[in-house]
């Protein structure tokens, strides 16, 4: 039985992964290690919770005690989702993007390396590349040019982890991955957020023009991609993971207007977020070539069922919101 250590497995993508594993790779255990900021919650893990596979562990990956314990219990695989993610946080005040993103990614390597881990697959972002005009990709020879502290932070702790690949020879992968969209994301972000502001018959907030473009994926998708770079990922390498579904914000907003009979007087323009990137494009064509994984997920499906989920679960969201505004008024006041 191979034994995976995940971090951040209470949040959205972390949750979806472990729950990919249990119900499809029998021959894998899992360590859930997070520290339920208001972006873990265990709820969304109740359908693998009792499962003799599963364990979950409260701590804070900047940990060194907690973290060097847990990696000296035989742990093959360590994949970090554990991070910081909200733009918008970060502008407000970028310490604790620091602080997770770069120190605590930098306390699991360490302990990575001691005990001797398999293979380490960090969880990035394509938002470490920076912004594109209309035309081209990112590959993953693009330079690394952040805009924002949060992808400021990322960036950092990829380069940390190339460091320790380069150093030291520990067995790593960085994967870059365009915006994902799935059940159970934090009515922060753009897809359920307007939902459950449409939903509410609430006011639609679009940065500026509305017309900054997001490469979309199914946040299944994404899990099946990280698998294949944990089972086939050459050490050392960076893959980029995207789907070839260029939206515009607004196009995405209509959609789900449009889905929920709305009309499109609920979006108000409001002022543009500070360094805010025009458009993040990326190609896949080298995980597709080395790994063999390809998207499967029609947006446009993917999208309606995923509002479905939302609608099927508004209690879910107000309780959701109700945290996130208790979260907010406690740190911003």
């Amino acid at each position: 039985m191979k034994k995976l250590l995940i971090t951040g497995g209470a949040g959205f993508i972390g949750s979806h992964f472990i729950k990919y594993i249990i119900d499809n790779h029998p021959d894998y255990t899992v360590i859930n290690v997070d520290n339920l900021t208001y972006a873990g919650n265990l709820d969304n893990l109740k359908s693998i919770e009792s499962n003799e596979r599963y364990s979950f562990i409260k701590t804070d990956i900047c940990d060194a005690i907690s973290i060097n314990e847990l990696m000296s219990q035989g742990i093959d695989y360590v994949i970090n989702f554990a991070a910081e993610s909200h733009v918008d946080r970060s502008i407000i005040d970028s310490s604790q993007f620091i602080n997770t993103n770069v120190l605590g990614t930098n306390t699991l390597l360490e302990a990575a390396k001691t005990y001797g881990i398999k293979k380490f697959i960090q969880i990035s972002t394509d938002e470490v590349y920076g912004s594109l005009g209309h035309e081209g990709v990112f590959t993953e020879e693009s330079p690394l040019a952040p805009n924002s502290p949060y992808s400021a932070s990322k960036a950092s702790a990829d380069l940390m982890v190339r460091s320790y690949y380069q150093t030291f020879g520990l067995p790593v992968n960085i994967t870059r991955c365009s915006n994902n969209y799935g059940s159970h994301q934090l009515p922060e972000k753009l897809i359920p957020l307007m939902i459950c502001n449409a939903y509410e018959d609430q006011s639609l907030p679009l940065y500026g023009t509305g017309l900054n473009i997001r490469d979309w994926i199914h946040v299944k998708d994404h899990c099946r991609a990280i698998f294949q770079v944990l089972c086939k990922g050459k050490n050392g390498e960076i893959y980029n993971v995207g789907a070839n579904n260029e939206r515009t914000n607004k196009d995405i907003v209509m959609s789900i207007l449009r889905a929920l009979n709305k009309t499109e007087s609920l979006i108000t323009l409001v002022e543009d977020r500070l360094g805010h990137d025009y458009r993040y494009a990326i190609s896949y064509d080298k995980i597709r070539e080395q790994v063999g994984w390809q998207p499967e997920i029609d947006f446009e499906e993917g999208l309606q069922e995923v509002i479905g989920w939302y609608l099927e679960n508004m209690e879910w969201c107000k309780e959701t919101r109700r945290r996130l505004k208790t979260y907010y008024k406690c740190i911003y006041g």
